[in-house]
C-alpha cells in the first residue's frame, strides 16, 4: 500500500493550550458536519493526552443531542475500571452539568462473554451508525504512541493487517483490546492526531517521515483523503517546524 497521507503540524507551547486548540478544532467539525446532514459521528481516542480537551469541549454549546460518539479503541474490561476510555469519556466530555453530557455515546460492550462477541457487537454498532463501506466518521481523534501505535494497532500485531472488517480484537500492552481497523480510520472525513510530551517525540518524527514503515510505526496504516491534522505540544515535537 502506498503511503501517500499529507500531515499539519500544529504545536502548542504546553498542554493546556494543547487541550484547547484540539477541543476547538473537535467543535468546528462538528459544527460542519451538522451545516451537511442530520447527525454526527466522531470516534475519540482514550489515554491521558486528550483528557483535557474533552473537558474542555464537554463544555461546548453544540447541539449534542445530533452527535453520537464512539470510541476508536476501547480495552476489555469493565466500563469501571480505571483503564475503561468509556470511563474516561464519562468523567470528561460526557461528565453531568455541561451540554457535552447531551451527546448519544455508544460504548464498546465489554461486559459480553468474550471479546469477540464484544467486537461483533460493536461493528454492528459501527455500521448502523455511521455510512458507507468501510464505515465514515466525521472526525476521527487518534493518539500516538512511544511505540508508533494508534487506536489499538500495535506494531507486528495481527489488528494492523485486518482489511475485511470494520472492528477487530487487538493486544497491547498485555490487555486485548477492540479496535476500529485501518480502513475505518482511514475513511474518516477529518482526522486529528494528538501528541503530547517528550516520550513521543521520537514517534511523532517516524511519523512524519515519508520513509517510514507502516510496519514499524502502524499510525502511519492511517491514510484519509484531507491531510491529517497533527496537534503537539513542544515537548513532542522536539524542534520540528510547524507546517501547514
Amino acid at each position: 500500500m502506498a503511503l501517500m497521507a499529507t500531515y499539519n503540524l500544529e504545536i502548542s507551547t504546553d498542554s493546556a493550550q494543547l487541550a484547547r486548540r484540539c477541543a476547538e478544532q473537535i467543535a468546528i467539525w462538528i459544527k460542519l458536519a451538522l451545516d451537511q446532514r442530520d447527525r454526527a459521528q466522531i470516534a475519540l481516542s482514550g489515554g491521558g493526552t486528550p483528557a483535557g480537551a474533552y473537558r474542555t469541549l464537554n463544555g461546548q454549546h453544540l447541539p449534542w443531542n445530533r452527535v453520537d460518539v464512539l470510541l476508536g479503541d476501547e480495552r476489555w474490561v469493565a466500563p469501571t475500571d480505571p483503564a475503561s476510555n468509556a470511563r474516561m469519556l464519562g468523567e470528561t466530555l460526557l461528565a453531568a452539568g455541561g451540554p457535552g453530557a447531551q451527546a448519544c455515546f455508544h460504548p464498546v460492550p465489554t461486559q459480553l462473554e468474550s471479546s469477540e462477541l464484544s467486537m461483533q457487537a460493536y461493528e454492528k454498532t459501527v455500521r448502523q451508525l455511521c455510512p458507507g463501506d468501510p464505515p465514515v466518521f466525521d472526525v476521527m481523534v487518534l493518539g500516538l504512541g512511544e511505540d508508533g501505535h494508534t487506536a489499538s494497532l500495535f506494531p507486528g500485531t495481527s489488528a494492523t493487517t485486518v482489511r475485511d472488517r470494520a472492528v477487530t480484537v487487538g493486544v497491547g500492552n498485555g490487555l486485548e483490546r477492540i479496535s476500529l481497523t485501518a480502513p475505518v480510520l482511514s475513511a474518516a472525513r477529518q482526522v486529528i492526531v494528538l501528541v503530547s510530551g517528550a516520550a513521543k517525540a521520537q514517534a511523532l518524527q517516524r511519523l512524519l517521515d515519508p520513509n517510514e514503515s507502516a510496519e514499524r510505526t502502524p499510525a502511519k496504516l492511517v491514510q484519509p483523503h484531507s491531510p491529517v491534522l497533527v496537534l503537539a505540544d513542544a515537548a513532542a515535537a522536539g524542534g520540528l517546524p510547524a507546517s501547514g
